[in-house]
């Protein structure tokens, strides 16, 4: 048995589906959820699945939450808990940018921060990241979700460094386009913005995230398999077939030159594409 297993962001998506799935095969699981509202809807699905899981309010972004979470005897910790802000770099609010960075840096790095250190002194444990291909890449108009990410990865990258004579193992799990609702709804961030819409660069009704989108199952199962030991290299992109193709893209980045005054073929693409439209299998 991999011992406790902390999820956070486990009330919707990635988090919730891999909680749920580790809880019914009888592995010691704690669901943190944002918000109080969550708690009584992951418990309940996990009573429809037969599955015994604890469910805790966990918003990596406050100190208290924090703290309480602080206090458990956690074994492998899944920070998962994450948002997306679309839109252009010259368009973003300032307030939406330093949200993407609250929900998505500096709260999964301070909970991870005391988990760490309890991990550091029993000698083991094991701390996993769900970064994304935007760690390793960036498409127009996810700058600030990509940024993020890349962030992630050199705190995961320095953690493992430095975690590595107490026993305590890192690894990242890097998504690519997954049908899930979350790439989708990172188009349409643009309507909460408190912004004059004259003023922006982009017409973001427009607009639509510019890739085809795979099913979740492959994440589901590669988490799993990573949070509980079977899988022991640091990083895993998925789907796998995609790995050639971001090894390629972070290589060219070498030889890059400046832009030609043309737009870009994924820029074009956003607004040519069906928003949620499935990859061909």
């Amino acid at each position: 048995m991999a011992g406790t297993i902390l999820i956070t962001g486990a009330g919707t998506g990635f988090g919730q589906e891999v909680a749920l799935r580790l809880a019914a095969d009888g592995h010691d699981v704690i669901a943190g959820v944002e918000i109080v509202a969550q708690v009584a809807a992951v418990r309940a699905e996990a009573a429809r699945r037969g599955a015994a899981l604890r469910v805790e309010k966990l918003d990596v972004t406050d100190p208290g939450d924090r703290e309480n979470a602080w206090t458990w005897d956690v074994d492998v910790l899944l920070n998962n808990a994450g948002v997306s802000e679309g839109g252009a770099t010259a368009d973003i609010p300032a307030d939406r940018l330093r949200r993407q960075f609250e929900a998505n840096v500096f709260g999964p790095v301070l909970l991870t921060q005391g988990l760490a250190r309890r991990m550091a002194a029993r000698r083991r444990g094991r701390i996993v990241f769900m970064s994304s291909v935007a760690g390793l890449t960036v498409d127009p108009f996810t700058g600030a979700y990509a940024a993020s990410k890349h962030a992630v990865e050199a705190f995961a990258d320095a953690l493992d460094q430095e975690l590595a004579e107490f026993g305590v193992t890192v690894a990242t799990i890097n998504p690519g386009p997954f049908l899930t609702g979350f790439n989708d709804t990172m188009f349409e961030t643009w309507k909460s913005w408190r912004d004059d819409p004259s003023q922006r660069l982009f017409d973001y009704p427009a607009l639509a995230f510019p890739h085809e989108q795979y099913d979740p199952e492959p994440v589901f199962q590669k988490t799993i398999e990573v949070l509980l030991g079977e899988d022991t290299r640091y990083r895993h992109v998925l789907p796998a077939e995609m790995e050639p193709q971001i090894r390629a893209q972070t290589e060219a980045q070498w030889d890059r030159r400046l832009n030609d005054g043309n737009r870009p073929d994924l820029v074009q693409k956003a607004h040519d594409i069906t928003p949620a439209t499935p990859a061909r299998p």
